[in-house]
């Protein structure tokens, strides 16, 4: 089995300036040397300093064309601020000129004091956060301007799919949610790619029957304690999916999307 593997949250923003740049080289190597004596059995997703506009571009061709990795990762707000913001607008365009995977991972809320108690940061704010993010890229143009990126969202895309709906309804009830969008906002999330950190099988079934299984990709958000690979593998093995549809969330889906996939990764 081959696993894809990405630095989690907070991923390299813990640090700013040249520090940040250093500290994603340092993790990006790591997985390409795991990936390099592992042959076939480790990928990796680069990290990206995203706070400095000319390091992410750098890193971003390093990462594909030298350590020929399969994508990059991305959280749901960076230090506080949307993926949406025109600052990192530079980096996705040459993302789409790539035709690059990105992986959006969630991360607390930037207004991260109402997710202190109970652990919710985790339980309720990542996948609030990824909803926030997703559905800011769509009303801003960008899944539209931008169509060549592979948007691979994490958590099942928090509450994207089960608002859609109410996401078309606003694009239809206000001018300002047509401003850079000609289609309504389903007609772009479903064009996206979603793991499957969810682990519940109506939550799964309802994924499925909204994107199609070609655009759900098998995530265990291990080594989280929410997460499972166990979870992972058995909570699509327990689905009443074809098996053509249980064959493309486990591999297929991946395997098309991810860059630069090595030969003993599809066997």
């Amino acid at each position: 089995d081959t696993e894809v593997l990405s630095l989690s949250t907070p991923n390299v923003y813990f640090v700013e300036g040249k520090l940040q740049a250093e500290v994603a080289r340092l993790a990006n190597d790591a997985y390409a040397e795991l990936a390099a004596k592992h042959r076939g059995r480790f990928l990796g997703f680069a990290s990206i300093p995203m706070d400095d506009p000319d390091a992410a571009l750098l890193e971003l061709r390093r990462a594909i064309d030298e350590l020929h990795m399969q994508g990059v990762v991305v959280l749901s707000n960076i230090r506080g601020r949307a993926l949406a913001d025109p600052v990192y607008r530079p980096f996705f365009e040459e993302a789409d000129r790539r035709k690059v995977c990105v992986f959006v991972h969630p991360m607390i809320p930037a207004a991260a004091e109402a997710f202190t108690e109970y652990v919710l940061g985790p339980i309720v704010g990542f996948p609030f956060d990824t909803t926030l993010a997703i559905a800011k890229l769509c009303f801003a143009g960008v899944f539209k301007q931008l169509p060549n990126i592979r948007w691979l969202v994490g958590h099942a895309g928090g509450a994207i799919p089960y608002l859609m709906e109410r996401m078309d309804s606003g694009w239809r009830d206000f001018a300002e949610c047509r401003v850079n969008i000609d289609e309504p906002p389903s007609f772009y999330l479903k064009k996206l790619y979603y793991d499957t950190v969810t682990f519940s099988p109506h939550n799964l079934r309802m994924l499925r029957d909204i994107v199609g299984a070609d655009h759900m990709a098998m995530g265990s958000d291990y080594p989280h304690l929410l997460g499972s690979i166990e979870k992972a593998v058995s909570s699509i093995e327990g689905m009443d999916f074809s098996a053509a549809e249980k064959g493309r969330i486990q591999s297929g889906t991946a395997l098309s999307i991810m860059n630069n996939v090595p030969q003993t990764a599809r066997r």
